[in-house]
């Protein structure tokens, strides 16, 4: 088959396309912007990207058949020339989230790790445990993962792991994706509000997040967040499934820190000692990654205790706290932070690491729900670790950063683009300071370009 991807250089449709050609289909793919690292991935793999969404790229041409299906991203809208071109000429459609779960998901025991923040991050480390004790799991991971070649394979055991995304489907289908894999094991990690270009209120994000756990069987599991009230709400309106409780000093799977930067806990599973993990990651939300990970891999048939030695050969995923550069004594790292709670948490993890030294934040209000100003009045709380912060106000930003920065009391102030940035934090940056770089967007290469500048200075 034929299969022509529209988006096909997102992270998830990037992932679909793989998937789709290690089963043996041609497929072809466009995108707005063919750009790397997923343009190289793909490329490698023999799948031909086209840039933009020109209806001719439908079209048959020499050489070049109209494809048997179309795979529509959810980035894709009406009045868009190849999706205008699709339904005027009756082509064959689906969604990426529908495509998978029919035809991969199906007959295959699936994990689908779902929550606000750390989908990434715990399905990249769930895959990594499943693979060490030699599951050979098939996974979809949105992001580039430290320990696997690709984003997305098929595997060869049972067991697939995939992220789950509350965002929507597709124009044509406006359900959160989750509702289309149906898991026999999903991890419920937290639930705040986000993505408020489609969501209302939190309300209708648990909404979805029940509709998710009205698909998992009554001989599943659902492995839960046991500090996060929302979810608790969620199980509240019906659950027909086990539920395993995972926290920090509660919860079905309980840890208790060692170390407090979450690099050294000790987990427990009731009464029973599991054993100790030692792993490169820092903070609560990464400990509470890895109960839930840990739980979820356990409910999947693994031993948990066989499973502690793989947390330390854990490699995360590129872009959550990345160390991209060290320049006398400036350590430089690039984060992918798209809420308040992923910043305070990231933040305090390395606080709790580096002491007295400063931290200096470099922030883009990137992700819808940032640019429209629902987290605004977080954004100051969530920066109390840091000693100083440049936040990247934009001429475009539909709301004043001066609310973010005048309450951070002498500590922030803005600039209105990438080249301002960059030297801004070059003034600020003295050896012995820790650079955060933190946007869930390219941020135009920012914390690479700092690492650059600071050794063309030195």
């Amino acid at each position: 088959m034929r299969l022509h991807i529209l988006g096909i250089c997102g992270t998830f449709m990037g992932g679909v396309a793989a998937l789709a050609r290690e089963l043996g289909h041609a497929v072809e793919g466009s995108d707005a912007n063919v750009y790397p690292p997923m343009s190289n991935q793909l490329e490698a793999l023999g799948i031909a990207l086209m840039s933009g969404y020109a209806a001719d790229h439908l079209q048959p041409g020499p050489g070049h058949a109209s494809p048997d299906l179309v795979v529509v991203g959810n980035a894709m809208s009406r009045g868009n020339p190849a999706v205008e071109y699709m339904l005027d000429q009756q082509l064959r459609y689906t969604s990426g989230p529908q495509w998978l779960g029919e035809t991969v998901l199906a007959g295959r025991t699936v994990l689908a790790v779902a929550g606000t923040h750390g989908k990434t991050t715990t399905t990249s480390l769930l895959a990594h445990l499943l693979e060490s004790v030699g599951m050979a799991p098939g996974f979809l991971i949105g992001g580039v993962p430290g320990n696997f070649a690709a984003s997305a394979r098929l595997g060869r055991g049972e067991p697939f792991v995939i992220e789950a995304d509350e965002y929507d489907t597709a124009f044509f289908d406006k359900r959160s994706k989750f509702v289309h894999y149906r898991p026999r094991i999903a991890i419920l990690n937290n639930l705040e509000y986000d993505h408020a270009d489609i969501f209302p209120d939190v309300a209708a994000i648990q909404r979805q997040f029940h509709h998710l756990v009205r698909t998992v069987p009554g001989n599943g599991r659902l492995i839960v967040n046991a500090h996060d009230q929302r979810l608790a709400e969620v199980l509240a309106m019906g659950c027909w499934t086990p539920v395993e409780t995972f926290g920090i000093g509660c919860g079905d799977w309980r840890a208790t820190l060692i170390d407090a930067d979450g690099s050294a806990f000790v987990v427990h599973r009731g009464a029973e000692l599991i054993g100790q993990v030692n792993w490169p990651l820092l903070g609560n939300h990464s400990v509470m990654n890895a109960l839930a990970a840990l739980a979820a891999a356990t409910a999947a048939g693994a031993d948990p205790k066989t499973l502690l030695s793989a947390f330390a050969s854990f490699e995360s995923v590129k872009r959550r706290m990345e160390l991209v550069g060290e320049v006398d004594g400036v350590r430089v790292y690039d984060d992918f932070a798209h809420h308040p709670t992923a910043i305070a948490t990231t933040l305090a993890g390395l606080r709790a690491k580096v002491g007295a030294a400063r931290i200096l934040v470099a922030l883009e209000p990137r992700s819808n729900s940032m640019r429209q100003g629902a987290h605004a009045e977080a954004l100051a709380p969530s920066l109390v670790d840091a000693d100083a912060v440049v936040f990247l106000h934009r001429p475009a930003l539909s709301w004043d950063a001066h609310r973010v920065t005048d309450a951070l009391a002498g500590r922030g102030r803005t600039v209105p683009d990438v080249d301002g940035l960059i030297a801004a934090m070059l003034a600020l940056a003295r050896p012995g300071d820790q650079v955060v770089f933190m946007s869930n967007g390219g941020f135009e290469n920012a914390p690479r370009r700092f690492v650059e500048a600071l050794r063309t200075d030195a």
